[in-house]
């Protein structure tokens, strides 16, 4: 509630959130992999490939990681300032106006006197230290459940390597293996948002095809 701590009845990290991390290592471990030669790689080309993408994604894992905390801490901080506010101001409309502009554009908009009125007095009945604790433990479950699925996300796109001599083939399968778990991931979304999970799946995973061509392209 307006960037208060999540209940403990909510997951740390929501399907959203989950979803994108793993894209997100996807994407890195593959444009990694895009980069290796079918022509010339040996074996040892192909360690310093597999190398590299779990390097990469473990040093990106650890920033996101940190990036997530800091977030959280300024979302907390931010809804900590709200009830200090909350509790000075005497007048309910003005505490009303302070709701309404911590509140997302359309949800103020569409939220009435009386529901910011409910939610005014729901605020100021929370404890003072639910208010002042900035950081707890599920949010460092969080972060490491982040840094997790980022670096995780790496080993399906990977273990082909390991698995098949020839690089081309290995290729091959990394390929139909990220293809498949980006529409898996689009699909996850799709259902999560209630829209055409057919749709989402194949949109991300035109998307995520796109996205790699565009980085290595770039020369990432």
């Amino acid at each position: 509630m307006l960037g208060f701590a999540r209940a403990k009845s909510v997951r740390v990290l929501d399907p959203v959130e989950r979803v994108s991390e793993i894209i997100f290592g996807l994407l890195m471990a593959v444009t990694i992999i895009g980069s290796l030669s079918v022509a010339t790689a040996g074996h040892e080309e192909v360690r310093t490939m597999m190398v590299a993408a779990l390097g990469c994604n473990l040093a990106w894992g650890l920033a996101d990681a940190v990036m997530y905390h800091s977030q959280t801490a300024t979302e907390r901080t931010r809804a900590a300032n709200l009830l200090a506010r909350l509790h000075r101001t005497t007048n309910s409309a003005a505490a009303q106006a302070l709701i309404a502009e911590a509140l997302p554009d359309r949800l103020a908009a569409a939220a009435s006197s009386d529901a910011l009125e409910s939610l005014r007095k729901r605020l100021l009945a929370l404890p003072e230290e639910h208010a002042r604790r900035v950081l707890g433990k599920d949010d460092f479950i969080g972060a490491v459940g982040v840094f997790l699925l980022v670096v995780v996300a790496t080993f399906p796109a990977v273990i082909p390597f390991a698995l098949v001599d020839t690089t081309a083939a290995a290729l091959w399968i990394s390929r139909v293996v990220a293809l498949v778990m980006l529409f898996g991931g689009g699909w996850a979304l799709g259902r999560y948002a209630g829209g055409n999970t057919w749709l989402a799946g194949l949109a991300m995973a035109a998307l995520g095809t796109a996205l790699v061509g565009a980085i290595m392209a770039l020369g990432g």
